[in-house]
């Protein structure tokens, strides 16, 4: 009797593992395209199947790269004299390094973070801390805000116009290579 229960649980098994796959689904062939590029896409509109992605095509995202932000290369440029501790263009914030002058107890770190790429005054936030050791493990750590953040934002801001006039002179220049028909 045991045996005879455990064919009827595989037999019950198998069944049920293979309806619920779609094997024995009816589908009307006259409502299927014959096309497997027009059934591909009536499956992906009614939200069947799945895309592994552009795997052949050359077509990427819509996204801007860093290199291209002007409010990111003017940030990385006037930041050039400290240590960089993070810098994370995805989650919008650039962190250096605890840094000083020599023969000073005090470090300084800076942050900036990146609320939009749009070049005005409310664009970015500069956060700055100061640390001040009196032996390796007493310090005291507090954030200064005062007219330095203004400065250091508003030569970001300045630096970032200056680098977005240059590219909009390089495009111009690159777009006035390209000759139009006369009928344009």
């Amino acid at each position: 009797m045991n045996l005879f229960m455990k064919k009827l649980l595989i037999l019950f098994s198998i069944i049920f593992i293979t309806s619920s796959c779609g094997i024995y689904k009816y589908s009307d062939a006259r409502k299927n395209p014959v096309n497997a590029n027009e059934r591909v896409q009536k499956n992906m509109e009614e939200g069947k199947g799945f895309r592994l992605g552009n795997l052949g095509g050359k077509k990427g995202g819509d996204f801007m790269f860093s290199s291209a932000n002007p409010m990111w290369r003017a940030s990385l440029d006037k930041l050039s004299f400290a240590p960089l501790s993070v810098v994370d263009y995805g989650g919008g914030v650039i962190i250096t390094d605890w840094f000083s002058e020599e023969g000073t107890s005090e470090e300084i770190k800076l942050t900036v973070r990146f609320l939009t790429n749009e070049i005005r005054s409310d664009a970015i936030k500069i956060i700055i801390h100061k640390r001040n050791c009196t032996s390796y493990n007493n310090c005291k750590i507090t954030s200064i805000d005062n007219s330095t953040n203004n400065e250091i934002k508003f030569a970001i801001l300045k630096k970032a116009a200056s680098l977005q006039k240059i590219d909009l002179a390089k495009t111009k220049e690159k777009n006035s290579d390209v000759k139009l028909p006369k009928e344009f």
